[in-house]
């Protein structure tokens, strides 16, 4: 089986993320108070034992890193980060450990971040860790046990397909990536992540995101509360969505070639506006070649006829590509 295939194919593929995220440990009687003030989702609903998506934005509403917060059986959180985003959210978050009970932790290189991704995942998972994935809810966390180390198993997914990562001691990483395969689990590379991502159309910070992107703009509906009290950027927010829409939104483009589109194309109307720019692109071996971009609101209607670079036609396509389990 194709590293491909094992994850859309019905088997389980294999990632080490653990020099592609960082991990920052938050605890403190005060945590929920300060985070909820510098996140745009509401940490005071997060429950133990799950985990919610969230922004940190500028007072500008831009992006300052997308994170996926964890919370444990006890009160310390764990912020999941990407890596070019890590630096600007712990410095983000480390400004107020002098204001209160706010204690933060860069534990990044203590440990380490597995993912198994495919229809298999939760049972390579259930054989390594002895834990009942099958019971996890969607943004479900379990605590498990492994030759005695402790582990954080996450459900999850980096490909729209089931998902679940694992957060585990880092020295002791090569013997539970053996296990894992072990177990079933196929290794894939990178390359075949970056396919699987894009066709799930999971927008990646530096690449589809960066510090120019206001949060509405970005797809990111589930990381935002607007409900909760006041945080950093909300005004910005807030006035997007009670506006209507942002000017301009994170969309999958499907190209009419056989060629690697070069990212930051320029994308144009029929009429030969220029109306966005490609940020990821790749050649699936389903679907042909396949993108993410950003593309203007007017132009966004699924199956809007559009031109990339050099006269390359393509077609804006809802997202995602493919994938529906998470």
């Amino acid at each position: 089986m194709t590293e491909y295939e094992a994850v859309r194919g019905g088997g389980a593929g294999l990632v080490d993320l653990s020099s592609t995220r960082g991990r920052i440990r938050v605890s403190g009687s005060e945590a929920t108070m300060f985070l909820n003030g510098l996140i745009t989702n509401d940490m005071k609903t997060l429950a133990a034992n799950r985990w919610m998506p969230a922004v940190f934005p500028t007072v500008q509403g831009r992006v300052i890193g997308a994170v996926r917060v964890i919370r444990g059986s006890d009160p310390t959180f764990l912020i999941d980060t990407e890596t070019p985003s890590h630096d600007a959210v712990l410095k983000t978050i480390s400004r107020f450990t002098m204001a209160g009970d706010f204690k933060v932790f860069d534990v990044t290189e203590q440990t380490a971040l597995l993912t198994i991704q495919g229809q298999l995942a939760g049972q390579v998972v259930d054989k390594v860790f002895e834990t009942d994935t099958a019971a996890m809810e969607a943004n479900g966390v379990s605590e498990a046990r492994w030759q005695n180390v402790p582990a954080t198993v996450i459900r999850a997914t980096h490909t729209g397909e089931n998902g679940f990562d694992v957060i585990f001691d880092s020295s002791r990483k090569a013997e539970l990536l053996q296990a894992l395969e072990t177990a079933g689990a196929q290794p894939i590379s990178e390359d075949t992540l970056e396919i699987l991502r894009i066709e799930a159309g999971i927008a990646r910070f530096g690449t589809d995101i960066d510090e120019t992107n206001v949060v509405p703009e970005t797809n990111f509906d589930d990381a935002v509360s607007y409900t909760k009290g006041c945080y950093v950027g909300q005004e910005i927010i807030v006035r997007i969505k009670h506006r209507g829409h942002p000017a301009k939104k994170l969309t999958g483009l499907r190209f009419e070639t056989d060629v690697q589109i070069e990212l930051g194309a320029v994308v144009r109307s029929t009429e030969n506006q220029e109306i966005g720019r490609v940020t990821s692109a790749v050649i699936s071996p389903r679907l042909g070649s396949i993108g993410l971009g950003y593309v203007r609101y007017e132009h966004l209607a699924e199956g809007t006829r559009v031109v990339v670079g050099d006269g390359i036609d393509a077609t804006v396509v809802a997202l995602p590509f493919a994938g529906t389990n998470g």
